[in-house]
């Protein structure tokens, strides 16, 4: 006997994209509110979880779209962040059949890793920190920010299953 037959692609699409723009719609209006060094980064993982369901070229694209929106805010870093998060966006969909699972852990640890390369990158390729200041951004802050952004994914996953996975009719 079958079970009851999943839901079409796409449902399953739209309920994905609707994720996304929520995540980024918290990026740009909840992330300002909260603040701080170590912060959750919404964008991130709103890229990594729709990287991981569509092609890499689409990822990349996704990922130059997002680092345009958020180049546009820093003009003094412009294109660190376009560069960074098509290159990463790129990579997680690469791996997805590699790395990615549909486990809790693996996906903290997945976004975990996105984050800390994201944020190693842009402050690399942005050239903003120096010296010390370069030493603390990488082991102290990014560390804490992709811990953070890391928790808020796992649970936005657990919350927000249903966006992210085709359900039964």
């Amino acid at each position: 006997m079958r079970g009851p037959p999943a839901a079409s692609g796409a449902g399953s699409a739209f309920r994905a994209w609707v994720g996304f723009a929520l995540l980024v719609a918290a990026h740009f209006g909840v992330r300002p509110l909260i603040g701080g060094r170590a912060s959750v980064d919404f964008l991130v993982i709103a890229i990594l979880f729709a990287a991981v369901r569509v092609r890499p070229g689409l990822a990349a694209l996704l990922g130059f779209a997002a680092g345009i929106a958020i180049d546009a805010l820093v003009p003094a870093t412009f294109g660190a962040a376009t560069l960074v998060l098509t290159c990463i966006a790129f990579g997680a969909s690469w791996t997805k059949a590699v790395f990615f699972a549909d486990h809790i852990a693996l996906t903290g640890l997945f976004v975990f890793v996105g984050k800390w390369v994201f944020d190693a990158g842009y402050v690399l390729v942005g050239g903003g920190a120096r010296g010390v200041d370069l030493v603390v951004q990488l082991i102290l802050w990014s560390p804490l920010s992709a811990a953070l952004t890391a928790a808020f994914a796992v649970l936005l996953l657990t919350a927000l299953r249903p966006l992210y996975r085709p359900q039964a009719i």
